[in-house]
C-alpha cells in the first residue's frame, strides 16, 4: 500500500548523546576517519545499511540502543574527544589566519558553482566540476579560508544509472527529501524559513528556500525552489541537475547567480558573517551573480552602469573548466531579453547593456546568442583555466575578446586543479603513512602539503608497499563482484545464473581503471579499437590484464549511451567477462574504492580537450600509476619515473578515425611492451616487482604535494583572491566612476592612436645581422590623439621570429617619451632594446592603455601598432650571430 504523504520522524537523542547531531550535520565526518568510526560503533550493521551516512543512521537506530550508548562511559569519552576535535578544527587558527599577508587577505569569499560533490550522502553533483568544487570547499576549510559556498539543491540530484538487459543506459531520478539529508533550513530571527525571490515575466515570481550544509568551517548555501508559494513550473526549477530545456536552464542559472547573491546577503545578515569581498564564479553557470551586484551598486550607492561594472569586475574571479565551445551555456538573446526586460528581473538595469555583456561580438561569434562564459569573463578582472595547458587552450578559445593580442597575452592565467587527499586516500594508505611519518602530522601533510613529509614515503620497505597494493586490489575485487551481481539482478538475471560473478577479477592480476563522464572526446571505447588485440591482452597466460570501467553518459546524449552499450556488450562476452567489467552508477562511493584498488589509471582523451582530469590525481595519491595522453595536469607533471605517456597523433589533422587507430595502437603497445612487463617482472629471492614498487614511491613522493587541493586553494588565495580583494577595496564609488570615465575616454580616442614611425638610432644591424649582447636604441613616433603618456604604455616587443616573421616568446621593453606633443598630438618615445638571443630575431612596437587600477594592460582589449604602410626603418628583422 502506497503512502499518500511522506514526512520525516527525527530521533530524540538522550541528552548525553546530543553532540552526535552536530557531528552528523557537519560534513567533516566525510573525510575525518575518527568521526566515521564513532558513528560506525553506534550500530555497525545500521551504518552499512545507511551507506555510511550519519543522518540516516541516527534516523534508524533504535531507542533502546541510544539509551544503552547514553550509559556507555567508553563511548561517551570517545564522543567527547571527537566533539572537542571538531570544535578546535572549526574555531582554531589555520594557515589563512597566520598568513603573512594578514589584513590584505579578503574577509570572506563567495564561491558559486552549479554542483558540489561533498559526499555520496549529499548527491548534488554529476562529475568532475562538482567534485572539484567539493574539494575546493574542503581544502578551504582545512586551511581556514573564509569561504561561503553557493549552489542549488536538486530534489532529484543528477540521476541514478542502471543498464537494460542489452546494455543500454537507463536513468532513474529518486526524490531526495532535504529533511533526510545533512542540511538544515536557514531561518529568520522569528524562526520562519529564510528565502529569496526573483521576478519572472508575466507578474510571476520564483521563490527559494535556503538550505545550509556545514563543510567543516565552510557554510554551503543551497537554494531550493520547491516552495509552496511557487506555481508548478517554478517549483520544478531545481528539480534536477542539468535537466530541462533552455528556459529551465536559464531560470536555474538566474536563481544560482542572482538568488545566490541574495542568499549570501541574507546569511551574512542573520549570522554576522563578514560579507564577501571576492566573488568566485566556478564556470559560467553562475555568471548572473555579476548582474545582481551591479543592481546593488546602482541602487544602493548610486553608481551608473559603467561604474558599477568596474566595481564588480574588481572583486570577481572567473574560472573556466571547458576546453571546447560546445561545453559553454549559450541562450537565445530573445530569451534573455524577455527575462530581463520589462516586468522581468533586475528592474532599472538596462536590458541592452545586459545583452552586450554576453554578446559574441567578435569574428566567428553568433550575434543571436548570449554566451555565459563571455559574460563571466567580461565581469571578472581575473580569470583562469584549470591546468597550464588548459590555460593556453582558453587563451586561444577566448582570444576574440582581446582582438589584436597574441594568445599568450590574453589575460587568462591558470591554477591547476587539486584533490582533497583526506577524502580520496584509502584508510590503509593513511595508516601506512602514519607508521612512516608519525601520528599528528599525516592529516596536515594530506591536507596542506609539504614535500619533506612526502619524502618520508621513500623509506617504506618494498614488502610493505606491495602488501598494501595487494590488499587494496583484493578489496576492489570484492567491491566489483558485489556491484556486478547487483547490476545483473537489475538487468533481469536470476541469481542462479550468476555463479560466474564469484570468479570475476583476480587480486593478483594487473588491474587498470577507467572511470569518468562519457562525452565522445574522452573516448571510452578507444580500448575496443582492436577487439581481438584487447582480448589477447586480457587473456595473456603469462601477463594477464584486467580492466574496471565506469561512467555515465548525459541523459540527452544518445551517442554517449551507444559508447556505454558498446563497452558493456564487449564486457558481457563469457570469454572475457572475468577480466573486464562495466560498473553502472559511477559516483563518489564507488570512486573511493576504485582509485586505491587499481594499479594503473587510464586516461585517453582527444588532446587537448581534457581541461584537467583530476581522477588520475586521486588514483596517484593511492599509489596508482597513470597511463595517460599528455593532456590536462598530466601534460604538466608527467615524468617517466612514475607513469607512461600515450603518444598522440596530432599531425593527422581532422581524420579522427586514423587518429584513433594510431593512438589505440600506441596504447596497446605500451601495455604489452612496458606496463605489463614492469608489473610482472619479479626480482630476486623476494619475488617482488622492485621497479614497479619504485614507480609507486616516485608517484607518491613527486606527485603527492603537487596534486593536493590545499596547494590549489593556496594558489587561489595568493594569486587571485588577495589581489581581487585589494582591487575591490581600491574601487570606491568615486574611484569606480573615475575608472569608468577614463575607459570611456580611452575607447573614444583609440581609433586615432597608432605607431607612425620606428627607427633604430644606434647599433643598427648591418646587412641584416647583429651580434649577441648588442643594444639597439629605438626612436618611435606615436599618435596619441587626446590621450597623454600617463594614459598609455609604449613597448618594443622582441624575440625570435619564425619563417612568417611572427615573434615567438617575445619580451617587452618599455619606451619612454622624449619629445612632444606636437600640434597633432604626436609624441616621440625612445628606449634601448637588448639583443639577448641568437638566431632569427625581430621586433615590433605597440601601444597599450595604462592605468594603476588595471589588472593587466590587455584588460580593455585595445592595442595599437605600426600601420601596414609605415616604413618601420632598418632593423625590424635581424639575425643574431
Amino acid at each position: 500500500m502506497k503512502a499518500i504523504r511522506r514526512f520525516t520522524v527525527r530521533p530524540v537523542l538522550p541528552e548525553p548523546l546530543t553532540p552526535l547531531a552536530d557531528l552528523a550535520r557537519n560534513l567533516r565526518w566525510s573525510w575525518h576517519a575518527e568521526t566515521r568510526e564513532l558513528f560506525q560503533s553506534v550500530d555497525p550493521d545500521g551504518w552499512q545499511a545507511a551507506g555510511g551516512d550519519p543522518v540516516r543512521l541516527l534516523g534508524a537506530v533504535s531507542a533502546a540502543r541510544l539509551a544503552e550508548l547514553a550509559g556507555d562511559r567508553r563511548f561517551l569519552r570517545r564522543l567527547a574527544v571527537v566533539t572537542a576535535d571538531l570544535d578546535d578544527y572549526v574555531g582554531g587558527g589555520r594557515w589563512y589566519q597566520s598568513h603573512e599577508s594578514g589584513a590584505e587577505l579578503p574577509a570572506a569569499i563567495a564561491y558559486f558553482s552549479p554542483e558540489f560533490g561533498i559526499t555520496a550522502a549529499l548527491p548534488q553533483y554529476s562529475g568532475g566540476l562538482g567534485i572539484l568544487a567539493g574539494d575546493h570547499l574542503k581544502a578551504a576549510s582545512d586551511l581556514g579560508v573564509p569561504l561561503i559556498g553557493v549552489g542549488l539543491l536538486y530534489r532529484h540530484g543528477y540521476f541514478r544509472q542502471s543498464l537494460s538487459r542489452d546494455g543500454w543506459q537507463q536513468e532513474h531520478y529518486p526524490v531526495l527529501d532535504p529533511n533526510e539529508l545533512p542540511v538544515s533550513l536557514l531561518r529568520d530571527a522569528d524562526g520562519a524559513p529564510a528565502r529569496v525571490s526573483l521576478s519572472l515575466p508575466g507578474g510571476r515570481a520564483l521563490h527559494a528556500h535556503i538550505w545550509q550544509a556545514r563543510v567543516g568551517r565552510v557554510p554551503l548555501l543551497l537554494l531550493d525552489s520547491d516552495v509552496e508559494d511557487n506555481d508548478a513550473p517554478a517549483r520544478e526549477v531545481t528539480d534536477r541537475l542539468y535537466g530541462g530545456g533552455s528556459d529551465h536552464r536559464l531560470l536555474q542559472e538566474m536563481l544560482l547567480g542572482i538568488g545566490g547573491v541574495r542568499a549570501v546577503r541574507t546569511y551574512c545578515d542573520l549570522t554576522g558573517h563578514p560579507p564577501p569581498e571576492v566573488f568566485h564564479t566556478n564556470e559560467g553557470h553562475a555568471g548572473f551573480l555579476g548582474l545582481e551586484r551591479i543592481r546593488e551598486l546602482e541602487g544602493e550607492q548610486g553608481l551608473g552602469f559603467d561604474a558599477a561594472v568596474e566595481a564588480v569586475r574588481a572583486g570577481t574571479v572567473f574560472t573556466t573548466h571547458t576546453p571546447v565551445p560546445a561545453g559553454i551555456d549559450r541562450f537565445e538573446r530573445s530569451l534573455v531579453a524577455r527575462h530581463f526586460g520589462e516586468g522581468g528581473e533586475l528592474p532599472g538595469v538596462p536590458v541592452d547593456r545586459i545583452l552586450e555583456l554576453g554578446a559574441e561580438s567578435y569574428p566567428g561569434g553568433d550575434p543571436g546568442v548570449f554566451n555565459m562564459a563571455v559574460m563571466g569573463l567580461r565581469l571578472a578582472q581575473r580569470a583562469n583555466g584549470v591546468s597550464t595547458l588548459h590555460g593556453a587552450v582558453s587563451r586561444g578559445m577566448f582570444a576574440g575578446l582581446w582582438p589584436g593580442f597574441d594568445p599568450g597575452d590574453v589575460p587568462i592565467t591558470s591554477v591547476t586543479n587539486g584533490v582533497h587527499a583526506p577524502t580520496w586516500v584509502a584508510p590503509e594508505v593513511v595508516r601506512l603513512g602514519i607508521r612512516q611519518i608519525g601520528p599528528g602530522r599525516t592529516e596536515d601533510a594530506l591536507s596542506v602539503g609539504g614535500s619533506r613529509r612526502w619524502d618520508a614515503v621513500a623509506d617504506i620497505p618494498d614488502q610493505d608497499v606491495w602488501d598494501l597494493r595487494r590488499v587494496l586490489r583484493e578489496q576492489l575485487v570484492q567491491e566489483v563482484r558485489d556491484r556486478l551481481r547487483a547490476s545483473w539482478l537489475q538487468r533481469g538475471a536470476a541469481e542462479a545464473e550468476l555463479g560466474w560473478v564469484d570468479s570475476v577479477l583476480d587480486p593478483d592480476v594487473l588491474t587498470i581503471g577507467f572511470a569518468r563522464r562519457v562525452p565522445s572526446y574522452k573516448r571510452l571505447t578507444l580500448m575496443l579499437r582492436d577487439p581481438e588485440r584487447l582480448r589477447r591482452l586480457l587473456l595473456d597466460p603469462e601477463r594477464p590484464v584486467q580492466i574496471v570501467v565506469a561512467g555515465k553518459a548525459h541523459p540527452a546524449d544518445d551517442g554517449g549511451k551507444r559508447l556505454v552499450q558498446e563497452l558493456v556488450r564487449f564486457a558481457d562476452d563469457p570469454r572475457v567477462r572475468h577480466r573486464i567489467v562495466f560498473l553502472p552508477d559511477y559516483g563518489m562511493a564507488m570512486a573511493q574504492k576504485l582509485y586505491p584498488g587499481c594499479d594503473v589509471w587510464l586516461n585517453n582523451p582527444l588532446r587537448p580537450l581534457e581541461a584537467c582530469g583530476t581522477s588520475g590525481m586521486k588514483a596517484a595519491l593511492n599509489g596508482c600509476l597513470n597511463l595517460s595522453v599528455l593532456d590536462g595536469w598530466w601534460d604538466e607533471w608527467f615524468e617517466p619515473d612514475f607513469g607512461w605517456a600515450i603518444p598522440t597523433a596530432d599531425g593527422v589533422g581532422t581524420d579522427e578515425e586514423r587518429r584513433d587507430d594510431l593512438e589505440a595502437n600506441a596504447l596497446y603497445e605500451l601495455i604489452e611492451g612496458r606496463v605489463a612487463p614492469r608489473f610482472y617482472d619479479r626480482v630476486g629471492r623476494t619475488g617482488l616487482p622492485v621497479r614497479w614498487i619504485e614507480m609507486v614511491r616516485r608517484t607518491l613522493v613527486s606527485l603527492g604535494p603537487k596534486v593536493l587541493a590545499g596547494r590549489m586553494v593556496r594558489e587561489y588565495v595568493e594569486r587571485l583572491y588577495a589581489p581581487a580583494a585589494l582591487a575591490h577595496r581600491a574601487l570606491t564609488p568615486d574611484a569606480a566612476r573615475d575608472l569608468a570615465w577614463w575607459k570611456g575616454r580611452v575607447r573614444a580616442a583609440w581609433p586615432r592612436v597608432g605607431v607612425e614611425h620606428v627607427e633604430a638610432l644606434a647599433a643598427a644591424p648591418v646587412n641584416g645581422t647583429a651580434e649577441l649582447g648588442a643594444t639597439l636604441t629605438l626612436r618611435v613616433q606615436v599618435s596619441l590623439d587626446a590621450l597623454t603618456p600617463e594614459d598609455v604604455e609604449v613597448q618594443a616587443v622582441a624575440g625570435r621570429v619564425d619563417a612568417q616573421d611572427v615573434i615567438r616568446d617575445g619580451r617587452a621593453f618599455p619606451l619612454k617619451p622624449s619629445v612632444g606633443p606636437d600640434l597633432e598630438g604626436r609624441w616621440v618615445y625612445e628606449g634601448p632594446l637588448a639583443l639577448d638571443r641568437t638566431g632569427p630575431f625581430g621586433y615590433t612596437v605597440r601601444i597599450l592603455p595604462s592605468h594603476p587600477l588595471l589588472a593587466t594592460p590587455a584588460e580593455l582589449g585595445l592595442l595599437a601598432g605600426p600601420s601596414e604602410t609605415d616604413t618601420a626603418g632598418p632593423g625590424t628583422g635581424v639575425v643574431l650571430r
